[in-house]
């Protein structure tokens, strides 16, 4: 019959040490809860020679507290409970020392729910907006399992991987923002204070806008209605409030669907978005699983973590025929978003028992493809964005000089 060395919480939230010989690590579990104890941590006591294998994990991770501050609160704590500390304890030390003022909040209330006899688990699902939902229940699946510092190690290192995945994002719509912010800028500049003065000049040359070509008058009377209240009460008033209401409009369950959709129809958004859900979904989708936790629950968990309601409808009505007696693999192929690829890698890993390894492949292969794919866009957008700019300048430079040049030549003729 195997060892296995423990770390366990007693009644009063201190821990205990020490080894306890069972069948297998369920036994093992089970022996500890009946001698009062909840296990933190157990692992089979390594034979001499013998060789341990860890899976490092993770899940996303939240709102509230910075995720670089979450992330280094949560490896840390991970590292304190593999090394014995007590869980009170070890809240209590971090609580100390984080420089987070939010997290700091967070974290003396969490303290005290853990002092007044609660779960951890329980305690973090208090504050949604610093936990999150996955991040919670992989907690409990720790607590549950006996492996809450591999658990925490998994969370760590999604939220790190999550976060890298939005700033590469985030990080190639910067310079088109700011290409597009200038040229806006710009064009309101040119249309209400320099246009405006040129067109006094054209009309003297000219002798009116009458002889002027039709794109130059275009470009007048666009100046000229610049310069109305109507236009500053559209920008200023009217544009922000639309904003306001389409902002309310996608928090509404109908609005953000309807919303995602139609991001979903737009070439290049559509697969980044696509892609970004994938390796969400598959890396949430082997953490969850290989913490223990079941089936139904990790992708009813994983489908309101990845983004997209569109997809995250699907995804829920995968559930309902897994419970129904379905495998995934099968209800994937029916998706209009899922590539076959993941839905036969799926159906390898159900074959093999092996799940939870495979769909983390398709989790890094699909990381990959979100760094591709977002290079390329940016790669596409960025010379589009500097021809607009040009195109802009180029039209009213015609629209104004043209005119200019076409007099002075007449004149000369004359």
């Amino acid at each position: 019959m195997p060892d296995f060395n423990y770390t366990a919480m007693l009644a009063n939230g201190q821990s205990q040490k020490g080894t306890i010989s069972a069948a297998n690590r369920s036994a093992a579990i089970t022996a500890l809860r009946n001698k009062h104890l909840q296990p933190i941590v157990i692992k089979e006591a390594k034979a001499k020679g013998g060789v341990s294998l860890n899976m490092n994990l993770s899940i996303p991770g939240s709102s509230g507290v910075k995720s670089k501050e979450l992330v280094i609160f949560t490896r840390e704590f991970a590292v304190m409970i593999n090394a014995g500390v007590p869980i009170l304890r070890a809240l209590t030390i971090l609580k100390d020392q984080t420089e987070s003022p939010g997290l700091k909040v967070v974290l003396e209330q969490i303290v005290a729910d853990i002092q007044g006899g609660g779960n951890l688990s329980d305690a973090f699902a208090k504050h949604p907006k610093v936990f999150s939902l996955i991040y919670c229940n992989m907690v409990r699946a720790g607590e549950t399992g006996g492996n809450l510092d591999d658990i925490l190690n998994r969370l760590a290192y999604q939220q790190e991987k999550d976060a890298l995945l939005r700033s590469k994002i985030r990080g190639a719509m910067v310079y088109p923002s700011v290409v597009f912010s200038v040229t806006l800028l710009a064009f309101f500049i040119l249309m209400t204070f320099i246009v405006p003065k040129i067109a006094t000049m054209l009309s003297s040359l000219s002798g009116g806008t009458a002889a002027l070509p039709i794109y130059t008058k275009i470009l007048l009377d666009v100046s000229k209605f610049m310069k109305q209240p109507a236009f500053l009460l559209i920008v200023f008033i009217g544009l922000p409030i639309a904003i306001v209401f389409f902002r309310r409009y996608i928090k509404t369950t109908k609005g953000r669907y309807n919303w995602h959709a139609f991001l979903l129809r737009v070439p290049a958004v559509k697969v980044i978005i696509i892609k970004t859900a994938i390796a969400r979904f598959s890396r949430i989708f082997a953490s969850l699983l290989g913490a223990g936790v079941n089936i139904v629950d990790v992708i009813n968990t994983t489908a309101g973590a990845i983004g997209n309601a569109v997809i995250e409808k699907e995804l829920l009505e995968c559930s309902k025929a897994i419970q129904s007696g379905s495998q995934l693999s099968v209800e994937l192929q029916k998706s209009k978003h899922f590539p076959p690829i993941v839905s036969e890698m799926l159906a390898v890993g159900e074959e093999t028992g092996q799940t939870d390894t495979i769909i983390l492949k398709i989790a890094e292969f699909y990381e990959d493809e979100v760094d591709t794919a977002v290079d390329a866009l940016s790669s596409v957008i960025e010379p589009i964005m500097i021809l607009f700019l040009g195109g802009m300048v180029g039209l009213i430079a015609v629209s104004v000089f043209g005119p200019i040049t076409k007099t002075e030549t007449s004149a000369g003729s004359g």
